[in-house]
């Protein structure tokens, strides 16, 4: 099958709008990752779950697409990860490149599968679970009884409809609205932006096998990505994870950052990605989306309401990378539901615990920030490498990272740099 093929969808998704409940145990809006995974979670354990979409499955998804361990991990949790593995490209390394034209390539466990299937996949997986899939729904405001969430007002078209559900699960990704009707957004501009297209060459299958980042000059403060897919397909692009500046005078004002022009410096200075875009044959179009980073931007929860993936900011900013993460705080919001029903917990401490959860995973998410330094100063990249070619500790470190069992920031502090020529 072609990774980006057109895939049939069962009539238990899309389900009509008009055959909507009034009623339900937990209302889930948005089926990304994060949302099917809280609505898998929470179907298998038997409540009555409600999900619903703005747009009609498949639908396209702007994405780098790669599934890094904590990915792996999460769709292994879900028990989907045999099935997304029988349609993924797997990869052994990522590629890891300077501006000096250095590479250095890091083991671990990755594979890439376009959003358009990873998602099918996973609400196909909801549903089964008994979930109720609604498309396209769109979120239109909280109902709310006494300051507490106690459903949503939905429409579809021009027809409104009113759910109550003792539980509202916003999982609406980085675009603001839904967060801002529910009265959650903390920050309405992105923390950053990416663009991606598909690119068909069969002549680079084989060359390209790895998941390559490339770091230079003309990029920075940003990067450029090209990930296998099946079929001779590529994800091709570049993001840029702190694409605003910091907060002045109570205003994020936005950097003039064209990522077109990004995009053609990324093909001019690596010359893979110019022989790619070259010779191939463009699948989709160059498509463009805002990034949430370091679980900031957001309000988590207040009664009835609680908030996850990347509208609770779940991407990483150092590498743009969100599936995984997106995936792990849905399950977190599902287990904190779970386990306030099954120990009588009152609803301030069923939130009290989901933010605390979301809380243990802060300090990585600032790891991560501060390993963004690479893509403000590229040369780090060319120290990285270098060393790391000489140093098979500092490689392990590297995979580690990937891993999640050693600390990015590490690498780019001046304690950290000052180990590079020591050890």
């Amino acid at each position: 099958m072609n990774s980006i093929a057109t895939l049939d969808t069962p009539d238990s998704l899309n389900t009509d709008p008009n055959a909507l409940p009034s009623r339900c145990d937990v209302l889930i809006v948005g089926a990304g990752p994060a949302g099917s995974a809280a609505a898998i979670t929470l179907a298998r354990a038997g409540l009555d779950v409600v999900l619903v979409d703005q747009h009609s499955f498949p639908r396209d998804k702007i994405c780098g697409d790669g599934l890094i361990p904590d990915a792996h991990n999460a769709l292994r949790k879900l028990g989907v990860l045999d099935a997304v593995l029988a349609q993924a490209q797997a990869a052994s390394h990522v590629g890891c490149i300077g501006p000096r034209g250095g590479r250095i390539d890091v083991p671990g466990t990755l594979s890439v599968l376009p959003r358009k299937t990873l998602d099918l996949i996973l609400c196909r997986a909801a549903v089964a679970a008994g979930a109720r899939m609604f498309a396209p729904v769109r979120f239109s405001a909280p109902i709310e009884d006494k300051g507490r969430v106690v459903g949503a007002q939905l429409k579809s078209g021009e027809k409104t409809h009113d759910l109550r559900a003792p539980w509202v699960l916003l999982a609406t990704g980085a675009v603001p609205q839904a967060l801002l009707a529910a009265g959650m957004s903390q920050r309405q501009t992105p923390s950053g932006v990416a663009l991606r297209g598909y690119v068909k060459n069969d002549a680079m299958v084989g060359r390209i096998d790895k998941l390559e980042i490339v770091w230079h000059r003309a990029l920075s403060p940003g990067y450029g990505w090209i990930f296998p897919c099946r079929d001779g397909v590529f994800n091709v692009g570049v993001g840029i994870a702190d694409s605003h500046d910091a907060q002045r005078n109570g205003k994020l004002a936005k950097r003039e950052i064209n990522l077109r022009h990004v995009f053609d410096d990324f093909t001019r200075v690596y010359a893979p990605a110019h022989e790619l875009v070259a010779g191939g044959e463009w699948l989709s179009p160059l498509k463009g989306a805002p990034l949430r980073c370091t679980l900031e931007g957001a309000r988590y929860s207040r009664p009835g309401l609680v908030v996850t993936g990347e509208a609770a900011g779940s991407t990483y900013s150092f590498s743009g990378e969100g599936i995984g993460k997106a995936l792990e705080t849905g399950i977190l919001a599902a287990e904190a539901m779970l386990a306030g029903r099954a120990q009588m917990l009152d609803e301030s401490q069923v939130r009290a615990n989901y933010e605390s959860a979301l809380r243990a995973l802060k300090p990585r998410f600032d790891l991560y920030a501060r390993a963004n330094k690479v893509n403000r100063h590229p040369w780090l990249a060319d120290l990285l490498i270098w060393r790391a070619k000489k140093s098979a500790r500092l490689l392990r470190r590297m995979s580690g990272v990937l891993n999640e069992t050693s600390n990015p920031g590490h690498l780019v502090t001046m304690k950290g740099i000052v180990r590079l020529f020591t050890e």
